[in-house]
Order: structure tokens, then sequence, then C-alpha cells
């Protein structure tokens, strides 16, 4: 799995052939948005086209890339044991505003399908606790996702 994501990163993102933390943090941002797709035990198709918009928003990558940063992220997701994996990345690389924001984003996928479910309100919990955020920040962007 290591080889396909480093090859990856070589052939499409990285124009020196060096590991690009950038592209890394996308893979782990990518991954964490579809285990919240997969939290309730359905894939809504809502959800789905959410997670393409705010990847396609937050990363402006070109559609083919998008699309290999998807199914990269999916295969992560799938094999992925904790999401410490995703989170220790996020969390030290990203500033307390970039964290929020991933937060928000996360809320705005829940909330995709019209319903937000207790496995996803979990999972976005546990996400934000494992990046630090402050509970206040975390109910902000609630507030901020169901709002919109």
């Amino acid at each position: 799995m290591l080889t396909k994501i480093k090859q990856f990163f070589t052939e499409q993102l990285s124009p020196t052939g060096e590991e690009n933390t950038e592209q890394t943090l996308q893979l782990a941002a990518a991954a964490l948005m579809i285990e919240l797709s997969r939290a309730d035990f359905q894939q809504q198709p809502e959800e789905q086209a959410a997670i393409e918009r705010a990847l396609e928003k937050k990363f402006s990558l070109p559609a083919e890339q998008l699309q290999q940063l998807i199914s990269l992220a999916e295969q992560e997701a799938t094999e992925a044991t904790s999401l410490y994996q995703f989170t220790r990345l996020i969390n030290d690389h990203y500033t307390p505003g970039q964290k929020y924001h991933l937060v928000e984003l996360l809320w705005q996928l829940a909330i995709a399908d019209g319903d937000i479910s207790k496995y996803e309100d979990h999972l976005i919990r546990k996400v934000a606790e494992l990046i630090y955020l402050p509970h206040s920040e975390f109910i902000r962007a609630k507030i901020a996702a169901t709002a919109a």
C-alpha cells in the first residue's frame, strides 16, 4: 500500500520526486472525510458529492488528481486500523484555524444527507479530540455548519 501512495505522489503531485507533506496532508484529510461517510454504515450519494466538492474547494486539484486522491483515501480508510495515522499528521502540521476548518468541513459532510447520525457525531467528536481542537471550537464548527 505504501508503494502505491508514494508512486502516486511521485508521479502526479510532486514535481521533484520527493514526498510532499502537503499531499500527505491532503490524503489524511480526504481519508477522514471517507471515514465519516462510512460512519453511519450508509454511504449516501449526497455525501460522496459533498466530499468531492469539499476536496476540490479546499485543495484546488484538477479532476483527474482529485479522483486519484479520493481513490487512495478510500483505500487508506479501508486499510486503516485507527484514526491516529490521519489525525497525527493533521495535528502535527495544521494550525488551530486549519483544524477548526477541517472539523467544520466534517460537520458539513455529516449534514449533507440531511441527518447527523450518532455515529457521525461520535466520529467528528473523536477527530476533534485527537487533533486537540478545544470543545468550544468543536461546538462553534457544528453551529456554523448547520447554519450554512
